[in-house]
């Protein structure tokens, strides 16, 4: 099917648009979500609250080995073998710990320093309203191909649940996936999409220093390691933005620096942290290496000992192209050309790219400004919030790109 063709496709024409009804009824769920946020490989509630609605709407969602996250198949009785390759939709269920910071909502959240900043409640239900549309067309006999829905935990725990969602079976005879992510730069009705990397790799670093130290008068019989810790949290990140082409957006920022207790006194411990951030997979396979070369040189011009931890995080998130144009298409049949634009690759970090290493699949961007808004609600702070009106957008899209990959064959 051509763009131009799908451009003239209404809802009506194409079958999965939301009603009134239901949409009412996942806004509330969205907010309960929001109301009860639960952080990685904790969303016991979640999990429940998830399994509970597929289960009367008749399906048989199943929970994840790990005890939070769930699978659940449309169009496919229980042991059944698929003939064709399933299209997977995938959603994070996991909440951020940081405080709600939104002062006049009635649904903020109402447990202390915990928040869906990150906007995995809308995730879900735009997961879960795509599964109940679905169950409802399969009943009906207008689903000819099976969708599964994976609701992960844990997206925000590195290394990420979706190694562990892999482990227990989730992309078992999947032959595509797809996902979204909350976009507050993007205005509600459109979604952002483009081929190839949409997301940054994203690694933690701990460096802990070590080294004897004394009176600040006889700076000279220590390791001055305030002054070690200061190198190192300058020097090395424009030594590795060095050493590697500057288009692979090798990045190394701090988030935490500590040292000493009084003014007089050269301490013998110091400790960094911070994150590793890489645009190109290739370069992101090499970035230890290069981190670690970089440290020890630098720890070493100052007398000091270094100790690394490198915790490996995600890869980045390419977008097949065939994934990013199904989406595409969609949107188009739903609501137009002007409802898909283009979008920058981001130095964020999504273990969705997990998935990607394993099947085709695309993440888009899923509009959620609300309309005339000027003041941008970043993702991962405390006032973050979204137009609800992006779930039925979300949906739409989803229960279009099931049909429309039901084409591709």
């Amino acid at each position: 099917m051509s763009l131009e063709s799908e451009a003239g496709l209404a809802g009506d024409v194409l079958p999965g648009v939301l009603s009134e009804s239901l949409h009412a009824e996942l806004v509330a769920f969205r907010r309960d979500l929001h109301m009860h946020p639960e952080l990685g490989n904790q969303e016991f509630r979640t999990t429940a609250a998830i399994k509970e609605r597929l289960e009367k709407a008749g399906l048989r969602p199943r929970v994840l080995a790990s005890g939070t996250g769930l699978v659940c198949d449309i169009g496919l009785a229980e042991g059944e073998q698929p003939a064709v390759p399933v299209l997977a939709l995938r959603a994070d269920i996991d909440a951020l710990p940081i405080p709600d910071t939104k002062s006049d909502c009635p649904y903020r959240s109402t447990v202390p320093d915990r928040a869906h900043a990150c906007g995995h409640d809308m995730h879900t239900t735009v997961v879960l309203g795509t599964g109940l549309v679905l169950a409802d067309l399969h009943e009906k006999g207008l689903l000819t191909r099976p969708v599964r829905l994976i609701f992960q935990p844990a997206e925000e725990v590195l290394p990420g649940g979706a190694l562990g969602a892999i482990e227990d079976g989730a992309l078992d005879r999947v032959g595509r996936i797809l996902a979204v992510h909350c976009d507050p730069r993007v205005e509600v009705g459109r979604v952002g999409l483009r081929h190839g990397p949409i997301t940054s790799a994203c690694d933690r670093l701990e460096i802990a220093l070590d080294g004897p130290g004394g009176h600040t008068a006889r700076p000279h019989l220590t390791t001055d390691l305030v002054t070690a810790a200061a190198r190192v949290a300058v020097d090395v990140p424009a030594l590795i933005a060095r050493r590697v082409d500057t288009r692979v957006g090798l990045a190394l920022t701090w988030g935490r620096i500590e040292s000493g207790h009084a003014p007089n006194v050269v301490p013998q411990h110091a400790e960094l942290a911070g994150t590793v951030r890489c645009l190109d997979l290739e370069a992101w396979r090499q970035a230890p290496d290069i981190v670690h070369a970089a440290i020890d040189e630098v720890a070493t011009m100052h007398r000091a000992k270094s100790e690394i931890n490198y915790v490996r995080g995600v890869p980045p998130v390419v977008n097949d192209k065939g994934s990013a144009d199904l989406l595409r298409r969609a949107m188009v049949a739903r609501r137009g050309r002007d409802s898909v634009e283009s979008t920058e690759q981001s130095l964020g970090g999504e273990d969705f790219s997990w998935y990607l290493e394993h099947v085709p699949g695309a993440m888009a961007r899923l509009g959620v400004r609300r309309p005339g808004e000027r003041t941008v609600r970043d993702l991962h702070q405390g006032d973050f919030d979204a137009d609800e009106h992006a779930i039925t957008v979300g949906v739409e899209m989803f229960t279009a790109a099931a049909f429309l990959y039901d084409s591709e064959d």
